[in-house]
């Protein structure tokens, strides 16, 4: 079965997730606190085939679809955030955050398209912060009935 593949970099949040987990088994919590955890928020996707195609569901709250790129360069499929107050500690509109756990922090994830999806045929929703893209299958590879004629 072909399906599509997440494609994972090595980056520095997962060098500074492991090391927070150290931390917390032995001190309980991170001695880098709710910055590392702010580095390792990816948002969450679930993906599955259908006869004919994939749909790929990310979750988004607080995402507005303009805040989202979708691109596919081959049989590449990446995703990323530009959300533009990420950043800011004081909004000129609301004034200064004194907490801030629910900040939008940008992200880009890629996946790897099976060889029998066709790149041309994806297209994208976005309803109630969960983003929806569905990958059509070329059509040479998807199901068919054969009919069976009599002699």
């Amino acid at each position: 079965m072909k399906t599509i593949t997440l494609h994972r970099p090595n980056a520095i949040h997962n060098a500074l997730s492991d090391f927070d987990r150290y931390f917390e088994s032995f001190f309980g919590d991170s001695v880098l606190g709710p910055a590392s955890r702010a580095l390792n928020r990816m948002p969450a996707v679930d993906v599955r085939e259908t006869e004919k195609g994939y749909v790929l569901e990310m979750d988004l709250p607080g995402h507005d679809e303009k805040d989202i790129d979708i691109h596919v360069d081959g049989s590449s499929l990446s995703i990323a955030s530009r959300h533009e107050d990420a950043g800011k500690t004081v909004d000129e509109e609301r004034g200064a955050w004194l907490i801030r756990e629910r900040r939008i922090s940008p992200f880009s994830r890629s996946f790897k398209l099976p060889e029998n999806a066709d790149p041309e045929g994806i297209s994208a929703e976005f309803r109630n912060g969960v983003l929806c893209l569905e990958v059509g299958k070329k059509p040479e590879a998807q199901k068919r009935t054969i009919q069976i004629n009599a002699r």
